[in-house]
């Protein structure tokens, strides 16, 4: 999967970016490899799925789509 990323500077020094397609999916790093490092985390953690919370009934399968 790619996914598109702003990257802006900040005002206090270092970077922050954003992923558009994923909405509130955001991060911060002093350094371009530390943010880039955070992006990943951020991209996982923003579309992680706890299915602990999620109905599912005994029909339904859970499956994983990889694009």
């Amino acid at each position: 999967m790619k996914l598109k990323v702003i990257i802006h500077q900040a005002e206090e020094g270092g970077f922050w970016a954003e992923i558009p397609a994923i909405q509130g999916c955001a991060t911060q790093g002093d350094t371009m490899e530390e943010l880039l490092t955070n992006l990943h985390d951020a991209a996982e953690a923003c579309l992680s799925v706890d299915l602990d919370t999620i109905e599912i009934s005994e029909h339904d399968l859970v499956s994983e789509l990889l694009l």
